[in-house]
């Protein structure tokens, strides 16, 4: 058992830190609601609207890539509580930008901010005793939390107090990690250094992270443009909304199925089969005459549950390479960057209202990630995740 799993953590340590990580990725779930509402509002462009999306995206990500190599984990509570400061100011700040420069700003200092919460969140996953059953937690409580909260926003908030609203609600939630960093832990204990890990990086190292960003980029291109896929495939406006809110169910059954079989399933065959299952998933969506809507359903019930439910066996990936956990503390950065990564290249092949094309887009990074699972090398330390307890 390598020394990261050595520290004890409380249960209410451990729930504290995933509840910090899951207010900090509320901003992506409930994305186009918001946005949208600054469109209605002029606030910002809707050429520019998708700009101030993966800013924010791709910052939270690099926040967790900053977070791990230059802050130290011994000062994880103030840093916590600086951060959460950070986020919730960045919130209220948004009422006040107007335009699609000045909120790609804004917002994306506020992923940098929210990308510090996940990067303390996902430290103190990777030294539970169990950190793929963990993390398939921490996966489903993110999508209740952003299900919940746009539900609220678009019955409750909005209606009453347009967009702004919904921004001192986010800026709200995002002083509850000030509170929660006097819960979880104080600290995150040293990882194993590279000379006792072995860690060192090479393209054997990269490859569970490349693996991670094509799956994501895989995800992130189709959930783009599921709506006017849907709508061509013989949807009304409502009932594809009733579509989405169909696939978050069903990431949450897939998620939820995860955090028990992770530890029983072989970690490279599932995401192979997973992988493949979203090739198919995508290319049978592309395939489908307009009006056969209940087949493009299943298909999208599928697509939901394969979603979450190969997450957390990304971890279980990142430990077969480096069982330090080291690498597995940048799972979450090659999510983002591959979820913003996927809708930002079928932007290119989107004619108008036409995204016929993006299912083809989505299979193919779904083979590649495939591929790639399988022509990495298998690493020294394989049994290492299953040894945890």
């Amino acid at each position: 058992m390598s020394s990261n799993h050595d520290v004890k953590m409380s249960a209410a340590q451990v729930v504290s830190a995933l509840a910090v990580g899951t207010i900090a990725v509320l901003m992506v779930g409930v994305q186009p609601i918001l946005l949208g509402e600054l469109v209605e509002a002029r606030q910002v462009s809707l050429e520019g609207v998708g700009i101030v999306a993966m800013a924010e995206i791709i910052m939270l990500g690099l926040g967790v890539v900053l977070g791990d190599a230059l802050l130290p984990g011994a000062r994880l509570r103030s840093i916590t509580l600086v951060a959460g400061v950070c986020a919730a100011g960045l919130d209220l700040l948004t009422l006040l930008a107007t335009g699609d420069g000045a909120l790609t700003g804004v917002r994306a200092a506020a992923g940098l901010a929210e990308g510090v919460l996940i990067w303390g969140t996902t430290g103190v996953v990777v030294r539970t005793a169990n950190p793929a059953r963990v993390g398939g937690i921490f996966f489903v409580a993110q999508t209740l939390a952003q299900a919940l909260l746009g539900v609220v926003l678009a019955n409750a908030i909005i209606p009453h107090w347009g967009w702004r609203g919904g921004f001192v609600a986010l800026g709200l939630l995002a002083l509850l990690p000030c509170l929660l960093a006097f819960v979880q832990p104080a600290r995150l204990s040293p990882l194993a250094p590279p000379a006792v890990s072995g860690f060192r990086w090479s393209a054997a190292t990269l490859q569970p992270l490349a693996v991670v960003f094509l799956q994501l980029a895989t995800l992130g291109s189709f959930w783009a443009y599921l709506e006017p896929l849907g709508k061509a495939a013989g949807f009304d406006a409502r009932s594809a909304q009733t579509l989405v809110a169909a696939v978050l169910a069903m990431q949450v059954v897939g998620g939820s199925l995860a955090a028990l079989a992770v530890r029983r399933l072989p970690v490279v065959s599932t995401l192979v089969a997973c992988s493949v299952l979203l090739a198919i998933v995508t290319t049978a969506a592309h395939q489908l005459p307009s009006g056969n809507t209940r087949d493009f359903a299943l298909a999208c019930a599928l697509f939901g549950f394969v979603w979450l439910f190969m997450l957390p066996f990304h971890i279980g990936l990142a430990f077969r390479a480096d069982p330090s956990g080291r690498l597995a503390g940048l799972v979450p950065a090659a999510q983002l960057l591959g979820s913003a990564f996927g809708p930002l290249t079928a932007s290119f092949i989107v004619e108008g209202e036409n995204a016929s094309a993006v299912p083809l887009l989505s299979a193919g990074f779904a083979l590649a990630a495939a591929a790639l699972v399988l022509v990495g090398r298998a690493p020294r330390s394989a049994p290492a995740l299953r040894s945890l307890p």
